[in-house]
């Protein structure tokens, strides 16, 4: 991240649907946000490209799946969300593809979203890290799709009317935001969002046993760019 100050996040939105690969996507950061939108009354629904089913090494992933979306609930309603919705594609498999987009608009359509949330898909993390596949992969098919929502003859099998009303796209744990969120009074609701997904965060190797100081302490970093308040930072897409 560079050293500019980060610009407020426009609130002038009442919809949102956040679209991410994973199970823990959210909540790896930007579910802090997504508490400071509920509790001031905006709309959030989750959708999940995938399970997680290959997310913990010492489940097969039927169980992991099972286990994987049981926690998504769980940290979903911690932070006021309670419309989670799954695609079942297979995790560590997504590729970018006209059924992924298909899918994407018939969510979108549905849903009547002003706000898309999703996750970034640039080569590297916030962290400078490489990005996998499926998170790539998603957020390419996800600004697609949202093009694609509001042309009518474009997947017009589905027959669901057009939405061409989405006014914002961010994009989570990008390595360039330029906006950000105020989750003071939330960071503890995101924190605990991430702790409920205890069985995947202890099968990872190694384990994690404990997320609440480098949450605090990264929000702490963006706030830096944001008037010393603990912050979530994201990427708005220009549509």
């Amino acid at each position: 991240m560079t050293d500019e100050d980060l610009q407020s996040l426009p609130d002038d939105w009442n919809r949102a649907l956040a679209v991410v690969a994973h199970p823990d996507d959210i909540e790896f950061g930007t579910s802090s946000a997504v508490a400071a939108w509920t509790a001031a009354g905006k709309s959030v629904t989750y959708l999940l490209v995938t399970r997680g089913e290959a997310g913990i090494d010492g489940l097969a992933p039927a169980e992991s799946a099972v286990v994987r979306e049981a926690e998504q609930r769980a940290s979903a309603k911690i932070v006021g969300v309670s419309e989670v919705e799954f695609m079942d594609y297979r995790d560590g498999e997504i590729e970018y593809g006209l059924g992924l987009r298909r899918d994407m608009a018939a969510a979108i359509r549905r849903h009547r979203p002003d706000f898309i949330l999703g996750f970034n898909g640039r080569e590297t993390t916030s962290t400078g890290k490489w990005n996998t596949p499926d998170h790539r992969h998603t957020a390419h098919a996800l600004l697609d799709a949202v093009g694609d929502a509001g042309n009518r003859w474009i997947f017009e099998d589905l027959g669901l009317e057009p939405w061409s009303g989405v006014t914002h796209v961010a994009m989570a744990n990008s390595p360039q935001p330029t906006h950000a969120v105020d989750v003071t009074a939330h960071l503890e609701a995101g924190i605990a969002s991430l702790e409920a997904h205890s069985a995947y965060l202890g099968g990872l190797n190694p384990p994690v046993t404990s997320v609440a100081e480098p949450m605090r302490a990264f929000a702490e970093l963006v706030g830096r760019r944001f008037g010393g308040r603990p912050a979530v930072a994201l990427e708005i897409i220009a549509r």
